[in-house]
């Protein structure tokens, strides 16, 4: 690797610390916003399903802007429109108002939506595609360390002034002391998002100093001759639907699991580290996915290997409960690290012309992480948050399908 890719991946790498940052918060603030705005497992599904159906909205718009602006300043703009985002959270906290959060979050949603569709293919297309799912892996461990920091900080920031407090809150009778207690929750996630503005419209400038090359996708001679429309790869579109069931088990298995531990009648002191260690999982197999792909085992066969495992660790969650099963829940962290370095290269290659309008459909396949969720959070609701789990069976059966089979179809 030269030295001026090695600093361009730097550079990139610091945008997934951003990613994870940002799209990791909401294992805090899905139980954060259900005390602050008194909500249901099934409302509180709002907070994943407003951010990541953002990207279904936006994917499109995002290649769109992209073709005018090119990948690095898309990124940049993405920079600013998450911004936005982070400062819609101050007047939300200040009227205690459970839509503006969900206006914000949408917004940062959309923001990492611009962002995600330029950064991703410009990590695909940056090298050979054969280590592709390395460097992504190489991304994913900035992300998921950002997310680890992200997740203590907010949870430190969020919970600290009023844990003592929220104790007790269920035997509060007083409905002006009630309303006090909550303010103050709701008031003190005031002060992160402020700063997470700041550093924000910080990293625009970063971009802009840094002057990454722009990356232009060359069109094959073979593509050119044999494929005019998109729809002509059929991998591409199981590619889709493979991310749509990826991120919902990936974010299923995440963000619930303090509300999951909350269930089972587990302290918020130890509760709170529950998502920093899937967080580690997802690191460790990302380590295990640089060290093994494609040196010793394919992106392909890595991908069987951790989906088969993914339904393996599912099924012994759902068999047992206590901590065996929230043990189980944060091992399915590991199995999916390899899961999206995987799927996308598998369905990006030999696009030509038509990758960054690829790369948006791709994108709008984590809506699976706004879908998901609320049809656990009503699950929850009716059969409590173990079973709740059960929704993910059918995205790990399919995950196995798309690797064994789908992802070879080159014609319809």
């Amino acid at each position: 690797m030269s030295q001026k890719n090695s600093f361009n991946i730097f550079i990139i790498g610091a945008l997934f610390f951003v990613f994870g940052f940002v799209t990791w918060l909401n294992s805090v603030l899905i139980p954060f916003l259900k005390t602050a705005c008194e909500l249901s497992d099934a409302k509180a599904s709002l907070v994943p399903f407003a951010f990541y159906i953002s990207y279904f909205v936006m994917a499109i718009p995002s290649s769109s802007i992209l073709k005018r602006t090119g990948f690095t300043n898309g990124m940049a703009l993405g920079l600013i429109v998450m911004a936005i985002g982070s400062l819609v959270f101050v007047p939300a906290a200040i009227q205690r108002s459970y839509l503006l959060f969900l206006i914000g979050l949408f917004t940062q949603g959309a923001g990492l939506a611009l962002l995600q569709t330029a950064t991703n293919p410009y990590v695909t297309i940056i090298g050979p595609i054969e280590s592709a799912a390395q460097r992504i892996s190489i991304m994913g461990i900035c992300n998921k360390i950002a997310g680890m920091i992200g997740v203590l900080a907010l949870f430190s920031a969020l919970f600290a002034s009023t844990e003592h407090l929220l104790v007790n809150f269920d035997s509060i009778t007083n409905i002006e002391l009630r309303e006090k207690v909550l303010q103050q929750l709701s008031n003190s996630v005031i002060f992160p998002y402020l700063i997470m503005t700041t550093v924000l419209t910080g990293l625009v400038l970063f971009i802009k100093i840094a002057k990454l090359p722009e990356i232009y996708e060359e069109e094959d001679e073979k593509t050119k001759s044999t494929h005019k429309s998109i729809f002509a790869y059929p991998y591409l579109w199981f590619g889709i639907a493979a991310i749509f069931f990826y991120v919902g088990v990936e974010v299923l298995a995440i963000d619930y699991l303090i509300v999951y531990a909350n269930s089972l009648q587990i302290p918020a002191t130890i509760s709170r580290y529950y998502p920093v260690a899937a967080l580690i999982a997802l690191v460790v197999g990302y380590i295990v996915g640089i060290a093994l792909v494609p040196k010793v085992i394919s992106q392909r066969t890595s991908l069987i290997m951790n989906s088969v495992l993914g339904l393996m660790l599912l099924t012994l969650a759902l068999c047992f409960t206590g901590k065996l099963s929230i043990y189980a829940i944060i091992g399915l962290s590991f199995a999916h690290a390899i899961m999206w370095p995987a799927i996308w290269p598998l369905s990006i290659h030999n696009l030509g012309k038509h990758t960054k309008l690829a790369s948006a459909f791709l994108i709008m396949g984590i809506a699976g992480g706004a879908v998901l969720p609320p049809i656990f959070g009503t699950l929850s609701d009716h059969f409590g948050t173990h079973y709740a789990y059960s929704v993910m069976i059918p995205g790990y059966i399919y995950l196995i399908v798309f690797a064994v089979v789908l992802c070879k179809i080159k014609k319809w």
